[in-house]
């Protein structure tokens, strides 16, 4: 089904006459983007007879808060099947034994490198992904692909009502009643403004055009039907995108570039897309997508590197309160260089008498394809939260460092809660397949706080270790806090 479904979307394209690559200058120097000498990456189309050869610049991007390394990512936009070649400029592009052994993840995408010379390969994309390839299994400074699909929606800052951020008499570009706020390429700056902030008003399309870097964090506040879209970078921000007390927020496409906190943060906002999304961080707290009090949420082929949680979900924090319900999260690539891929239920309203609840959640057709730290798919019940409905479906995991397949906890930590959580129950673990080549992983964990708040039902279907079932017996461990 998946090489028919390759050769339908080939054939369409090259019938509409769509064959097309499209790839971006950025603006480099002092303000811009740093380039990576690392890897030199080039791409064409394979539609319509032979292609030229297209160089694609290597930027550079920070990695593991830990020990920060310079990594490399490349980014092009493809309309049609492509060819991309990389060539390995590193010193230790070769092993000890004097080959270059390559592997592009994540490994479910079934993509195969092929050897050109010495220093350099090449492999075939039938459609958009987001890889990382990795040469002698080199991961910190490694090079990521964002093969990002055909921009359909473009604009030009000439719209009547738009704000062209860089265009005539650009000191006060301001409008009332604006419906889109143009970034073109180039470098941009907040306006006057002693913050490294731009708020975005209500019923505005923000475009970040391909060639565009943002040295802004972009706020979304007590606003609604707001779009931020294009192809743009949001470089070095504090946090990338925030979106509080909002509703009917699109992100899309963007790539936010080593925020100081988080990438996209969300707080008591519902109806909220985030979709196309790359993100970096290397600094402690730099986690990828963290919400809290948020309602129906959908976030669909990101790609997140974090030197923290990737996607954190929680109840009441700061100043945000409610429960957090509904939240799709689908074709997520995930690289935790420390901490969790996911993370479910830790804060909450411990003041309120009952608590508040954290419910249907659903994570499925997701990659993690490096993971250190604690558990993978985690959920630490505090706060008096009560954590339910949790379904995880057809997640692939490779290349453990260390950590657990599974965490369900009701905990009381002192660092982060003022009382335990109230409880976890049904959570649906199915059609999970973990490869552990070092065989660093831990025991999976269930932690029950004391009698009543506890660890309810929860299910376990076709879940595979190294291609072995999944024992509970063997593979779990059960403990309680409090006897």
């Amino acid at each position: 089904m998946e090489r028919w479904l390759i050769l339908v979307w080939s054939f369409l394209f090259a019938l509409l006459g769509e064959a097309q690559v499209r790839v971006s200058a950025w603006p480099e120097g002092k303000d811009g983007l740093e380039r990576s000498p690392d890897y030199d990456v080039t791409v064409k189309s394979l539609a319509g007879g032979s292609g030229e050869w297209i160089r694609v610049p290597n930027l550079r991007c920070d990695v593991d808060t830990r020990h920060v390394r310079h990594a490399s990512f490349a980014e092009f936009e493809m309309g049609s099947p492509v060819v991309v070649r990389v060539k390995n400029c590193r010193t230790d592009a070769w092993d000890g034994n004097g080959k270059m052994q390559v592997k592009v993840k994540p490994s479910s995408r079934g993509i195969a490198c092929r050897q050109v010379d010495a220093r350099t390969v090449e492999f075939t994309l039938h459609r958009p992904e987001f890889l990382s390839v990795e040469f002698n299994g080199e991961r910190k400074q490694n090079l990521h692909i964002f093969a990002n699909d055909m921009l359909a929606e473009t604009y030009t800052g000439e719209e009547p009502d738009a704000i062209n951020w860089k265009g005539k008499n650009a000191q006060d570009v301001f409008k009332q009643d604006a419906r889109l706020i143009y970034f073109g390429p180039g470098v941009h700056f907040p306006k006057d403004l002693p913050s490294g902030e731009i708020k975005i008003p209500s019923n505005t399309t923000v475009y970040l055009a391909p060639g565009a870097v943002v040295r802004a964090r972009l706020i979304v506040d007590r606003a609604e039907n707001v779009r931020i879209i294009g192809r743009g970078i949001v470089a070095h921000p504090l946090r990338g995108v925030e979106i509080t007390y909002s509703k009917n927020v699109l992100v899309d496409g963007i790539t936010i570039l080593n925020p100081q906190h988080y990438t996209v943060y969300g707080g008591q906002s519902e109806n909220l897309t985030i979709c196309n999304l790359k993100s970096f961080s290397a600094r402690p707290w730099s986690d990828g997508i963290d919400l809290m009090s948020c309602r129906h949420v959908k976030i669909d082929h990101v790609f997140l590197r974090n030197s923290d949680d990737c996607i954190a979900l929680y109840n009441h924090r700061w100043w945000y309160w409610g429960g957090t319900e509904d939240v799709d999260i689908s074709r997520a690539t995930l690289w935790c260089d420390w901490a969790h891929p996911v993370n479910i239920g830790t804060h909450g309203d411990d003041r309120s008498e009952s608590g508040e609840t954290l419910k249907n959640v659903r994570i499925h057709d997701c990659d993690i394809i490096f993971h250190e730290g604690d558990g993978m798919l985690s959920i630490r019940c505090g706060d008096k939260n009560v954590v339910r409905d949790v379904v995880y479906d057809s997640i692939r995991i490779e290349d453990i460092s260390r950590g657990r397949l599974f965490e369900m906890q009701v905990i009381y930590s002192e660092k982060y809660n003022r009382a335990p959580g109230n409880g976890i129950r049904d959570v649906h673990f199915r059609n999970i397949s973990v490869f552990d080549s070092e065989g660093c992983m831990n025991p999976s964990l269930i932690t029950d706080y004391d009698a009543n708040r506890v660890i309810g039902k929860y299910t376990i279907e076709n879940v595979m270790l190294n291609g072995k079932p999944f024992n509970e017996d063997k593979d779990f461990i059960r403990t309680i806090t409090i006897e």
